[in-house]
């Protein structure tokens, strides 16, 4: 089963790319009667019914997307992820993360700070750090078509989420260069996609020159695909040649990592060390030294940063122990009492208030294990409206309601298969590090607006901490300063600024 699946998985990672010019080829009578027993064994011949109707070109295509899935194991995959769903709410012991594995930037030592900043910009002189950046959603909530990366939140200097990211990993090569006295230190930016956003970020890298970065160092790939079923378990037709497909989720990033070569370039390079993101978090510090080297001092497999829960209320899943294993809890399988419970040692505190921001380290050599545990994730159920092609009278059908599943995975299944000792959890700052992007503008909630504001806000911070000033006609809390990460990465090298006074909003671009 274990190798049948990874196969399944392999081939449909490779689906949405083109046939590089190769003329379609019709199959033989002898492949199409093996293909039609495959798929009447697992009950879902359904999907040839209009194969003698398709033109050839349509027979290759279809032929070749139904020869690289093997229907049993879609149908195993579904069953199991049904089951899960349904025992979702079975008992379980919750506990914080041992101390040992924690660290939290609030009330962290300077020195210890300092100590993990000086160890991660070495591990980024030596050549030995990459970052992953998960983007493959497109802007539809925030009403765009592009891939969320292109987007601009309303900044006054008018950057793309891309740019901003591209120019914090350049800084922190030019930190590290500046620490060590080496000169071309590179961080490997590796790019998942999915199908319908992979060309887009291509041809936006392209034509802004990857903002600075060197085109060897940016690496695009894509993300697998799953089948839809319906909720009876039929694979679904988006139209009479073609089977309907969804992305595997964020959770796919490591299959996606062996079928796109991935982790045999960072082999190559020498990376030991990941941090692991996703594109919609307006704050993220892009390879930040501080967690790498807080990471890479506790030799763990695996390490998250976390900010803490507002409130009992918010709706946040919980980075935690569970039943003994480190893992995310959702906010739904929480109860309130246990939601509220305080901190019997920080009794102002929750308990509970790890809140996850999917923002990950991985150590390299745990990546290397991906074949022995990636058959081991498991697939969640999200039932979804899916248009499909009725396949007993080949009317196309647009619900209004759910009617099928699209199968999916999440970057955290994998927690639980890392020991205890082995994982580590640093707390860090939400108003310095976690923005999400997520509503169309007007939500008043995770939305460009707010985004933009608290980018403005954390600028207008950083002046006044060096002891600038900064003025504006209207509130201050309406505006800021956007400090271009060229010039600064988390409010470093900005004492030029210490006399002057700035009027918002305003951008400060470079030293001057």
């Amino acid at each position: 089963m274990e190798a049948t699946f990874n196969n399944i998985l392999e081939k449909l990672h490779l689906a949405g790319g083109d046939s590089g010019g190769v003329p379609a080829k019709e199959p033989t009578e002898q492949e199409l009667k093996e293909l039609r027993e495959t798929y009447n064994e697992a009950e879902q011949s359904h999907v040839l019914a209009f194969y003698d109707d398709l033109t050839v070109s349509e027979k290759a295509g279809l032929y070749e997307c139904l020869k690289s899935i093997t229907p049993k194991s879609i149908n195993d995959i579904t069953q199991k992820a049904l089951s899960s769903a349904q025992n979702k709410n079975e008992d379980f012991q919750l506990e914080p993360l041992p101390e040992a594995a924690t660290a939290s930037v609030l009330d962290s030592k300077d020195d210890d700070i300092q100590s993990w900043y000086t160890a991660g910009l070495g591990l980024v002189a030596k050549g030995q750090v990459a970052v992953i950046l998960m983007a493959g959603g497109q802007g539809t909530r925030l009403g765009s078509s592009a891939p969320k990366g292109c987007f601009d939140i309303g900044l006054p200097s008018g950057k793309s989420l891309f740019q901003i990211q591209a120019e914090r990993i350049w800084k922190v090569q030019q930190l590290a260069e500046k620490e060590s006295g080496k000169k071309d230190i590179s961080i490997p930016w590796y790019i998942m996609t999915s199908g319908p956003t992979r060309k887009p970020t291509e041809q936006f890298l392209s034509e802004h020159k990857y903002f600075g970065l060197r085109p060897d160092d940016v690496t695009i790939f894509e993300q697998g695909v799953l089948p839809c079923v319906s909720n009876d378990g039929k694979i679904l037709l988006e139209s009479k040649s073609k089977v309907a497909v969804a992305p595997d989720g964020n959770g796919g990033i490591y299959q996606a990592l062996l079928t796109s070569n991935v982790r045999t370039d960072m082999r190559k390079r020498g990376i030991q060390h990941i941090h692991a993101y996703c594109v919609d978090n307006c704050l993220v510090k892009v390879a930040d030294p501080v967690f790498i080297g807080f990471s890479a001092s506790k030799d763990v497999e695996i390490a998250t940063k976390v900010v803490r829960k507002r409130s009992a209320k918010e709706s946040v899943g919980l980075i935690l122990q569970k039943n003994g294993k480190p893992d995310v809890v959702e906010y739904s399988e929480l109860d309130t009492a246990t939601a509220e419970i305080k901190d019997p040692k920080q009794p102002e505190l929750l308990k509970f208030r790890a809140a996850n921001i999917v923002n990950h380290y991985y150590s390299f050599r745990f990546l290397e294990t991906i074949e022995e545990w990636v058959h081991q994730l498991p697939h969640h159920v999200a039932r979804k409206k899916i248009p499909y092609i009725d396949t007993e009278n080949g009317e196309f059908i647009k619900p209004d309601k759910p009617n099928g599943i699209k199968l999916e995975q999440f970057v955290f299944d994998v927690f639980p298969l890392v020991k205890l000792d082995k994982f580590a959890c640093m707390e860090v700052k939400r108003e310095d590090e976690f923005s999400p992007l997520k509503n169309a503008k007007g939500a008043g909630e995770d939305d460009p607006d707010t985004s933009k504001l608290e980018i403005l806000a954390q600028g207008r911070r950083w002046v006044q901490n060096v002891g600038g000033t900064v003025e504006s006609e209207t509130s201050l809390e309406e505006t800021g300063v956007e400090v271009s990460p060229l010039v600064s990465y988390g409010g470093e090298g900005l004492d030029f600024l210490k006399t002057r006074t700035i009027k918002a909003p305003a951008v400060i671009e470079k030293e001057e």
